[in-house]
């Protein structure tokens, strides 16, 4: 019996909405079959994206303002989902929606006398299944913590299915607004899959362009083709505890977002502009390859094998930073892929992964890996609502 899934994500870049439509098929005691059968992007309008990121780890927000937002968000999913299933004529049956998050620390600390671990992510799932008339599973992430995890990152499952193979280690990869990699080893299991967040993505490489330019992103990393990369700063910065940490681990807006941004931009004085953007994307490159070489290639063992790097998210777009990345990962023997080669476009990838947890979630079967989370157990993520 085969489910059409649409999966909704809209991530820490704040750039809009992604929404995948799926065909999933069971397969017995496998993974479910998957089909994608269209993919579209639809951008925030400017005064809900400024509203997002001004409320995104605020030490002070209105909690009218949080709460409307919260109903904002499910209008717009919905009607992003609605408008995608009528171009594709095709009829939903479920629908995946990650949110919009709005604050994660996926490590406990103290409050009132607990000690907490917590995540929010925003966009009400009822509103979207009364508009779509179909049910939705909706904040995949607090079952994965109230189980001992932290929540992240939730897409290797996605991750095994697509690249797992006997001969070839690979690491799927993802540069959103934070980096995050899936290392899966020749011949792994699940069980044995390890993920974690590498650090900055484009978080900081579009904070430096806003501040500088005015600009949301380098587009085609022109600006910084144009740079020269700033070693000292990379090297200074790469010496922060949150780069030495053993995985699992995760990181957002709480790490790299405006703060981390300004303290970046007072390291870079005196550069040039476009020496600036270089340094920011070499940032990227290099605390993904330091990631890789600390934490992956002792998993891979000594043995000569084929390695690849399967590379998806917005920054796979960014010609410069592919360059860098690629220079840094090739003394290490490892070649850059796309995910786009293996049949599932780059920016479509976190939305496919969330309309197969989707699936997994309505078939009351668990889809984190608590070897990427740090869980204790296997959870069935998310929080069904009917239409």
């Amino acid at each position: 019996m085969s489910m059409m899934i649409a999966g909704v994500m809209s991530g820490t870049s704040v750039d809009g909405i992604n929404v995948a439509l799926v065909r999933l098929a069971e397969r017995g005691q496998e993974c479910p079959r998957y089909t994608l059968l269209g993919h579209e992007e639809y951008s925030f309008p400017a005064p809900v994206r400024r509203a997002i990121l001004g409320m995104m780890n605020a030490e002070l927000a209105r909690v009218a303002d949080l709460a409307r937002l919260n109903f904002l968000l499910g209008e717009l999913y919905a009607e992003a989902v609605a408008t995608t299933a009528r171009k594709h004529r095709v009829k939903l049956d479920l629908v995946g929606c990650h949110g919009q998050t709005l604050y994660h620390q996926g490590v406990a600390e103290r409050f009132l006398g607990r000690k907490l671990a917590v995540t929010w992510q925003t966009g009400e799932g009822a509103v979207i299944a009364a508009r779509l008339g179909v049910p939705v599973v909706s904040d995949f992430r607090p079952a994965d913590m109230a189980a001992g995890g932290k929540g992240a990152p939730l897409v290797p499952f996605l991750d095994y299915l697509l690249y797992r193979d006997r001969r070839v280690g690979r690491i799927a990869q993802n540069i959103g607004g934070i980096a995050n990699l899936t290392a899966i080893a020749a011949g792994a299991s699940l069980r044995q899959v390890v993920a974690f967040d590498t650090g900055p993505g484009n978080m900081v490489m579009d904070a430096v362009m806003e501040e500088l330019f005015g600009k949301r992103f380098d587009r085609d990393g022109k600006v910084a083709a144009s740079g020269r990369v700033l070693d000292g700063v990379t090297t200074r910065l790469l010496r922060a505890h949150f780069f030495r940490q053993k995985p699992p681990r995760t990181a957002g807006r709480e790490e790299f977002g405006r703060e981390y941004a300004g303290r970046f931009l007072q390291l870079c004085r005196g550069a040039s502009k476009p020496d600036v953007v270089a340094t920011a994307t070499a940032l990227t490159a290099r605390s993904i390859a330091d990631a890789v070489q600390r934490f992956v290639m002792p998993r891979f063992g000594a043995e000569r094998r084929d390695r690849e790097m399967i590379v998806s998210g917005g920054g796979a777009k960014n010609p410069t930073l592919m360059a860098m990345l690629r220079a840094e990962i090739a003394p290490l023997g490892i070649g850059l892929r796309f995910s786009d080669e293996f049949g599932l476009p780059a920016e479509a990838k976190e939305a496919v992964a969330f309309a197969l947890l989707a699936h997994e979630t309505w078939h009351r079967r668990p889809s984190n890996v608590p070897s990427a989370t740090g869980a204790k157990r296997a959870a069935i993520l998310g929080k069904i609502s009917y239409a």
